[in-house]
């Protein structure tokens, strides 16, 4: 069985451009409720206050001890503006702390506070739970959605978003 193509989304009518249907909402809406469903297993084990995006750079604190802001995104291949926004949100829940690194002040060591310790080895158990689920899911569909993003990024590869947008942008006159 086949799963059915996505519809053509109509052309805008000069109006709106936002006003089409978007191929991406439903990928989003499916992140973002797989998101909100480990959010509920952390809440039925009485772990509040905790976003699924925590669980990475705490499991990876923990393996790794104090790492600055970059040395932790570098390490998540995140973002420093992404791994920031999500330590500052981590900070206000008590689960992490700063300290000036030794060798330049500017610098901010992020270390695990008690309560974040103590998360971790939850958090691990759940990311391999959600790992083999992952799994489990690609191997029901009839198109593995690990094997569609692999084929989108040899896509990007021959040819990148950037020039493939850059081709079809009209410049306003």
């Amino acid at each position: 069985m086949t799963s059915p193509e996505p519809p053509e989304p109509p052309e805008p009518a000069g109006g709106d451009p936002t006003s089409a249907p978007d191929r991406w909402v439903p990928l989003h809406q499916l992140f973002r409720a797989m998101d909100d469903e480990i959010g509920e297993v952390y809440a039925l084990r009485g772990i509040h206050g905790v976003r699924p995006r925590f669980a990475y750079p705490l499991i990876r604190l923990a393996h790794t001890g104090p790492l600055t802001i970059r040395e932790l995104a570098d390490s998540l291949d995140r973002s420093h503006s992404a791994v920031s926004q999500t330590l500052t949100a981590m900070r206000r829940e008590g689960l992490i702390d700063s300290a000036p690194g030794e060798e330049d002040a500017r610098t901010r060591r992020i270390t695990l506070t008690e309560r974040g310790r103590a998360l971790v080895p939850f958090l691990e158990a759940e990311w391999r739970a959600t790992h083999a689920v992952v799994a489990e899911l690609d191997d029901e569909l009839p198109y593995p959605l690990s094997t569609a993003a692999v084929a989108l990024a040899r896509a990007l590869e021959r040819r990148s978003m950037k020039d493939r947008i850059l081709d079809r942008l009209e410049e306003p006159s």
